[in-house]
């Protein structure tokens, strides 16, 4: 691990610690590291773990850090995933919050500040996220919005999740108290699950980050252990604090029966059909 300082910011205590991990993401780096300079709330780290990219990624990140004393450019010699990245990136954090910031995504300017003023407000909450916009090569597409009262929040997460965490603030000390990221690539979930035993959850009811979708996603790519890693994640928690409706019984039995019988795309489809209408 490098830290690669510009000025004199290395002892000044970070309130937020951001973390992007970063797979051959050369073509948008910039782009996601310029929207956190970008925000007007100024107290924060960027650690950015490259992993184990066999493009330039390592080279734009370590160029940023060479400028701003802020940034941490941070290697993987091999590949190790999403999951095992994060892991990496919370055991160097400084920050009493953390934020998450993929490499292809574009956070508002007012993310940063806006998230620290609701969790500062309250207490008992340990993650809040907010709305997203979806973008692609060709333009901006749709939005989707998050329920924002923590009762609403937990009625709806048999079915889908109520935080999106590319766009999650966490308090580093609920996450300590949490296993580590894992079952990729439903790590995001499963932590939400275990969030929100300890502590309350919240939403912006603005749009907070720009979400770059991609074919080449794992969304697109690894449908089927996702579904799969989702229901297992849910069943996990059946009676830890939370409670599973008739509803929300029969939307797992026909999301189980749709792996088998509808084709990925469909199945997607389907999804963002449904999750889009919620709100």
């Amino acid at each position: 691990m490098k830290r690669l300082i510009r000025d004199d910011t290395e002892n000044q205590e970070p309130l937020v610690s951001v973390i992007t991990p970063a797979y051959n993401a050369a073509r948008y780096i910039a782009e996601a590291i310029d929207s956190i300079l970008a925000q007007t709330y100024d107290n924060f780290e960027h650690i950015i773990i490259d992993d184990g990219s066999t493009d330039e990624t390592y080279q734009i990140v370590t160029r940023y850090a060479q400028k701003d004393g802020r940034i941490t450019a941070g290697q993987n010699e091999v590949n190790r995933g999403i999951a095992e990245t994060r892991n990496k990136g919370l055991s160097l954090a400084r920050g009493k919050y953390i934020m998450w910031q993929d490499a292809d995504d574009i956070s508002m300017p007012y993310r940063m500040r806006e998230q620290v003023e609701l969790l500062e407000r309250n207490p008992d909450v340990g993650i809040v996220g907010g709305g997203l916009r979806f973008f692609d090569q060709t333009g901006e597409h749709r939005e989707r919005r998050y329920l924002t009262d923590d009762a609403a929040m937990r009625k709806v997460i048999f079915r889908y999740s109520p935080i999106a965490q590319p766009a999650a603030m966490i308090r580093k000390d609920i996450l300590d108290q949490c296993n580590e990221y894992r079952y990729p690539p439903t790590e995001d979930l499963d932590m939400l699950f275990q969030i929100g035993r300890i502590s309350k959850f919240a939403n912006l009811t603005k749009i907070v980050l720009k979400y770059r979708e991609s074919t080449t996603s794992a969304t697109y790519s690894r449908l089927r252990v996702m579904e799969r890693n989702t229901l297992m994640i849910r069943r996990q928690n059946l009676g830890r604090g939370y409670r599973l409706s008739l509803r929300d019984l029969l939307f797992n039995v026909a999301q189980l029966g749709a792996i088998y019988l509808l084709p990925a795309r469909v199945r997607l489809w389907l999804f963002k059909k449904i999750r889009d209408s919620q709100i």
